[in-house]
């Protein structure tokens, strides 16, 4: 079976939290929470923190995990993760598994709840499509997401299972009715194929990228095609302090009911 090397692109400085990897409401902080979660998928062989401060290096090495420092200037987490996996070199990119360097998942540092099923399926999707350089998720929306929303990011998938257009406004249009075209949401987990990954950082941004802020539209609008598969598996990240205590109050009430 194939393997990846995850890497988790952490920054300090967050907009709406500063300093939300870091929390530790729950006794442990939130990027442990995540580490712990992707260590549990099956296809991952090794977990790696991309820093940008190193009081995030200090917690993660505190709590036994390993993690590198970059640049704190990266546009955006796949730059940031590009980086990792270049500073890491061949022999040390292949030294766990011969088949861990070719494989490289992306999952976002402030998704405590992400299903590690989510990350074996990005995975087997990117494997089962040869001709893709990359890989992600896509879900139904559940009943208390409104497809309309700029802050869910909505994909369009073709019979292959590769991405048409991802954006921040409903698509499709469902002209024809509701049910001629159900929208996805698009599920934050990237995985990559290792040369890929590293050209990718190359790439000059697109006008689409940059007039959607989506960062996976450039490797759309150069021409190369990306994996979706579709799941039901659904997660949320956390991006303000009121999702974060939501998600100390779902933790004690797990430690709680835990056997």
């Amino acid at each position: 079976m194939p393997s990846a090397i995850a890497v988790i692109p952490a920054r300090y400085a967050s907009v709406r939290f500063p300093g939300k990897v870091l929390a530790d409401r729950t006794g442990s902080p939130l990027i442990q929470h995540v580490y712990d979660r992707v260590r549990q998928a099956g296809l991952v062989d090794r977990v790696i923190v991309a820093a940008d401060d190193q009081r995030i290096i200090d917690a993660v090495q505190r709590f036994g995990g390993e993690a590198v420092m970059t640049r704190p200037d990266h546009p955006n987490g796949t730059s940031r993760v590009a980086e990792a996996i270049a500073g890491l070199g061949v022999s040390q990119a292949t030294s766990h598994k011969p088949q861990a360097s070719s494989l490289i998942v992306n999952v976002q540092a402030d998704e405590p709840d992400i299903e590690p099923d989510s990350i074996d399926l990005a995975v087997t999707a990117l494997q089962d499509h040869p001709r893709c350089v990359m890989a992600t998720l896509a879900s139904p929306f559940g009943p208390d997401e409104d497809p309309a929303d700029p802050n869910i990011v909505k994909v369009v998938i073709d019979a292959a299972g590769c991405a048409m257009y991802f954006s921040r406004a409903l698509i499709p249009h469902c002209r024809a009715g509701p049910d001629a075209g159900r929208p996805l949401k698009h599920v934050g987990v990237y995985v990559y194929r290792r040369d890929f990954l590293l050209k990718y950082a190359t790439l000059p941004p697109t006008p689409l990228e940059q007039a959607e802020q989506l960062e996976q539209l450039r490797v759309l609008e150069h021409g190369y095609e990306i994996a979706v598969a579709v799941t039901n598996l659904s997660f949320h990240g956390i991006d303000t302090p009121e999702q974060y205590e939501a998600f100390v109050q779902r933790n004690r009430e797990s430690q709680q009911t835990a056997p």
